[in-house]
């Protein structure tokens, strides 16, 4: 993952360069095969590689100069996932309530989580653990229904064709020698036909497209190799350009990006790979996460990073746990869902059936007391909350009969049928919505 720095200023989120709007691709041309993306809404990312032995910064860790390359390299002779179950990964996966994974084939450091036959640089070939992570893990997603996705780096800093290497100085200049440079295209390029042929993702999850041009990295003709193989394939936003959705990272956009799909990844605590890091985000924090980017139309690609034995921290488990108990009880509002009602009309997430005919509102925390819709034309015909069934009462509060503008409308919600993380309510509709967003008065 890129380190990013990311700038919050009068509610408009300052994207990193990776992740701006993909301006050469046409929607129309891309909808079909972007809905089940757009129906997932949670997938879970797995950053697993050799970085875990030490359990340090994955690639960047030598790149920044906190470890020397040879010492970062030793960790090869420490990976053995001699404890990994990819059949237990993957129902715990299900078990969130995700719809797809994604898992790295290859990061920034150049070490393949696959049996390549372009490197010698391969979990296969350099470690004691001996196996491809990738077609077992594949296979036992596919066999619950639950699409696959192949986080692989353009970047490679120990490919001896690949111009940079530590953060303060590199190989060579592109411009310099292009020989050079189209040796290396030849070979991440390959590499990606591998991948494709082998595993043919459901999706491609790029990064590290910053460091080099759309044309540099013949970014149009990458997205050729996948889609000739398969059509079908989705594309994340970090292909300068040719991406299918955007992918923001970490940080929550106060607004809502500007293309039709996006995904924000992040991690359960502050870092992607097995870290010595006790800062977990809470399952409270990450459920309110995940609603209020399903409420933007976005989806949730949540991190876990494996240890080297294969084996994912029990903080890890519990919180996947959590969020998929969460969502088997709330997931009407969130699967197969559109985004809400714009802001103004309620103070929280919400979310609306396809046809627009069902709004659903989450409520943070602690719940007692009445919360409040305003400018819904609509006529409500029913409310109950979302788990269990109990029936709410509402009350429309300012409707004039001699004005269109229509009233407030309160429900008030008892503590007693409060979700110990956020409440969903399920607001039936006689119509597809209906708001109104006038000054007042006459208008």
């Amino acid at each position: 993952m890129k380190k990013t720095i990311v700038l919050m200023v009068l509610g408009l989120f300052a994207f990193a360069p990776a992740v701006l709007s993909q301006k050469n691709i046409d929607p129309k041309e891309i909808r079909e095969k972007m809905q089940w993306f757009a129906d997932a809404k949670l997938g879970i990312f797995i950053h697993a590689g050799i970085y875990a032995v030490n359990g340090i910064d994955e690639s960047w860790s030598f790149h920044n100069r906190k470890i020397s390359y040879a010492d970062y390299m030793k960790q090869l002779q420490g990976f053995t996932l001699k404890k990994y179950d990819p059949a237990y990964w993957a129902a715990l996966i299900q078990e969130s309530g995700a719809r797809y994974a994604v898992i790295t084939t290859k990061h920034h450091d150049g070490v393949a989580m696959y049996d390549t036959r372009l490197s010698d640089l391969s979990i296969v070939k350099k470690t004691p653990a001996k196996r491809d992570m990738i077609k077992p893990f594949f296979e036992e997603l596919r066999k619950r229904n639950i699409k696959c996705g192949a986080y692989y780096s353009l970047i490679d800093w120990s490919d001896a064709n690949y111009p940079g290497f530590l953060n303060d100085s590199g190989r060579y200049l592109v411009a310099k020698d292009y020989d050079r440079w189209n040796r290396f295209r030849n070979f991440f390029q390959g590499q990606i036909k591998e991948i494709n042929t082998l595993f043919t993702p459901d999706l491609w999850w790029f990064d590290g497209d910053w460091e080099h041009s759309a044309e540099e990295w013949e970014a149009q003709k990458v997205r050729s190799i996948i889609l000739s193989g398969n059509p079908k394939a989705i594309i994340n936003g970090r292909l300068q350009g040719y991406g299918d959705y955007e992918t923001p990272e970490q940080n929550f956009p106060v607004s809502r990006p500007a293309f039709n799909w996006w995904e924000l990844c992040m991690t359960s605590n502050d870092n992607w790979g097995f870290h010595h890091d006790n800062n977990w985000k809470t399952p409270y924090e990450l459920i309110t996460i995940f609603v209020d980017a399903v409420a933007n139309g976005g989806n949730l690609l949540l991190d876990m990073g494996p240890k080297e034995d294969g084996t994912i921290p029990e903080e890890q488990i519990n919180i996947l746990k959590e969020l998929g108990a969460w969502n088997k009880k709330n997931g009407e509002a969130i699967f197969n869902t559109i985004g809400g009602l714009p802001h103004g009309h309620f103070y929280g997430p919400s979310t609306l059936s396809k046809d627009s005919t069902t709004l659903y509102l989450f409520l943070h925390g602690k719940v007692n007391g009445p919360v409040m819709i305003k400018g819904l034309r609509n006529k409500v015909e029913e409310i109950t909350v979302v788990g269990n069934g109990t029936k709410l009462q509402s009350k429309v509060v300012g409707k004039i009969s001699w004005s269109p503008i229509p009233g407030l409308v309160y429900i008030d919600v008892p503590e007693s049928v409060a979700d110990k993380y956020v409440t969903v309510l399920k607001v039936k509709l006689d119509k597809p919505v209906s708001l109104y967003g006038g000054h007042g008065g006459l208008n």
